[in-house]
């Protein structure tokens, strides 16, 4: 019987290892499936040594809050890898975290595959290097990183994004709107403000404050905002706005932009989600200024979002750190809400961006 050890630390990487472990179940029914994850990994049949909620933060700063969790988990899943010697260890993103586990599972013999693989296009490039030591094979999600690894001669194979397969939505436009008593006749602004609490932090306070804006400028605009599981409801009490149409939904993100005529994201996997979509977007990407300032020194890159980087162009509007108020995100919701000249090039870049990604199968490849 085959023995595996997956660690993914955030909600995005819980995502796809949920529909890997679903898809190596299909291939081995009595596969044995262990290690650090959170509700989608363990639904689909993994065993959760540990589970990720309370280590997942955006910026430098911000992570050493966690550290001495980090800690704990990490010695808690090489114990469980002692334990249990696992045919391979799969590690899905979260590199700060991995890159640690992957020293200590490394020292047991166990083959490493990073599947999801770090940015290092964006910032310290120099971690290939590490990842040439620990790594055995690597599977990118995305086209341009392939030849990435092939120039450093690693065993790499471009898998395409596991969000093809997984952008399902449960439930119609409609169907959508009519359950949540909101009108198909008029614009509806999905508003996605990360799954992290820091991020929640500075980005509902600013998403909330241009809903209003937009409303007394777009008549009939609607708000949903799509709220990622396990989050502190205090994080969304600035959403209830006097006059303003809004409602709050859970953990149907597909459902929500599927509806949406514009979507006010963070930056990260629900750019490319919602590009999965076509839905025209604005991008908000706001850090700690010290944790800002940290990495612009560090970044190789002038840009967040991903489907800008995949477009190879910057097809959607970014409003980073200082840039990120109520007053752009207003103007700019209101400009994709209001003018199809801007809107209907950005949807046609999106169809681009979608096929670059790759087929459906990642999961399965």
């Amino acid at each position: 019987m085959t023995r595996l050890m997956i660690s993914c630390g955030e909600p995005s990487g819980d995502l796809y290892a949920g529909a890997l472990v679903a898809a190596l179940r299909r291939r081995e029914p009595g596969i044995e499936v262990f290690g650090l994850g959170g509700d989608r990994f363990k639904a689909a049949g993994g065993d959760l040594v540990a589970d990720f909620h309370g280590l997942s933060v955006t910026g430098l700063t911000e992570a050493l809050s966690v550290l001495p969790r980090s800690w704990r988990t990490l010695r808690l899943l090489a114990a469980a890898a002692r334990q249990r010697q696992p045919h391979a260890l799969v590690v899905i993103d979260y590199p700060d975290f991995n890159f640690r586990l992957m020293r200590a599972i490394k020292t047991l013999g166990v083959p490493v595959i990073y599947y999801v693989t770090p940015q290092l296009w964006a910032w310290r490039a120099s971690r290939i290097k590490t990842m040439k030591k620990l790594v055995d094979r690597v599977l990118p999600i995305f086209p341009f990183e392939e030849a990435i690894y092939q120039r450093e001669g690693m065993d790499v194979r471009f898998v395409g994004h596991p969000l093809i397969d997984l952008v399902t939505p449960e439930q119609s436009r409609d169907q959508l709107l009519g359950r949540l008593k909101l009108d198909p006749a008029q614009p509806v602004v999905a508003l996605l403000p990360g799954s992290r609490t820091n991020e929640l932090e500075r980005l509902a306070p600013v998403m909330a404050a241009a809903a209003p804006t937009i409303a007394a400028q777009v008549p009939g605009a609607q708000f949903i905002v799509a709220r990622a599981p396990n989050l502190s409801d205090r994080l969304f009490e600035g959403f209830g706005l006097p006059g303003v149409t809004l409602r709050i939904v859970e953990g149907r993100t597909d459902d929500v932009l599927q509806a949406a005529d514009a979507v006010v994201t963070a930056s990260g996997t629900a750019t490319v989600q919602t590009a999965l979509h076509g839905k025209p977007m604005v991008v908000l990407y706001q850090l700690s200024p010290m944790t800002y300032r940290l990495g612009r020194r560090l970044a190789l890159v002038d840009t967040y979002a991903m489907v800008n980087l995949i477009a190879g162009q910057r097809i959607v509007q970014e409003l980073i750190q200082d840039d990120c108020t109520a007053a752009a995100v207003a103007a700019e919701a209101i400009r994709i809400l209001t003018d199809p000249e801007y809107r209907e090039p950005m949807i046609e870049h999106l169809a681009e961006v979608r096929r670059r990604l790759g087929g459906p199968g990642a999961s399965e490849r």
